[in-house]
């Protein structure tokens, strides 16, 4: 059976608009960009049949999920496995200090194709870490009893299911939107929105 998953980057928030790393920090909120933006990612999934919103628990997904739903009217769960990459001990610091402390793990981190898996910030969780968790909950949803699934979530969620579905990630924007598929068992991705 085909499962479509329309997972989405949450719009513009504080800390994006302040260079500050978020992970899993949970009082960055939407700017109003930002909620212009969540309310842009329902306008052009309102015609994809989506029955169900899937969200990183994090005040900003669900936000966006909030501001996408105001079209689709669809019930919003919230998944943990969806949440963004744990960044440790960098937690909320200006961009330019964690070049300056750790550089050289921010370049693995922020290169998807870097190939090094492993790599993560101090009390962190590393790339190869996040796919695993995000796989889990698609191959959860995907067997549950809907056919066409928004996953309301953030841009290395988004980096790394590229990486696994071997895709150049890209630069992930704020809004972007990842269609992907699970047909016979098979994962792939069918196209930006």
């Amino acid at each position: 059976m085909t499962k479509d998953f329309y997972i989405f980057r949450h719009g513009q928030s504080t800390y994006n608009l302040t260079g500050r790393t978020q992970g899993q920090t949970n009082d960055s909120v939407l700017t109003e960009l930002g909620l212009e933006q969540a309310r842009s990612i329902g306008e052009r999934l309102k015609d994809k049949g989506i029955q169900l919103i899937v969200s990183s628990p994090l005040k900003r997904a669900l936000q966006t999920a909030e501001q996408a739903n105001r079209l689709l009217n669809v019930p919003i769960e919230t998944d943990k496995n969806f949440i963004e990459v744990n960044v440790g001990v960098v937690e909320g610091w200006h961009y330019t200090r964690i070049m300056a402390e750790y550089g050289d793990i921010f370049d693995k981190l922020h290169n998807p194709q870097d190939g090094t898996d492993d790599a993560c910030y101090p009390g962190g969780e590393s790339k190869k870490q996040v796919r695993e968790r995000i796989f889990s909950g698609l191959e959860y949803w995907s067997n549950k009893n809907y056919n066409a699934i928004a996953v309301s979530s953030h841009g290395i969620m988004l980096a790394q299911t590229c990486v696994a579905l071997k895709q150049p990630a890209q630069e992930i924007k704020n809004a972007a939107i990842l269609h992907i598929r699970k047909d016979d068992g098979e994962w792939k991705i069918i196209e930006w929105l």
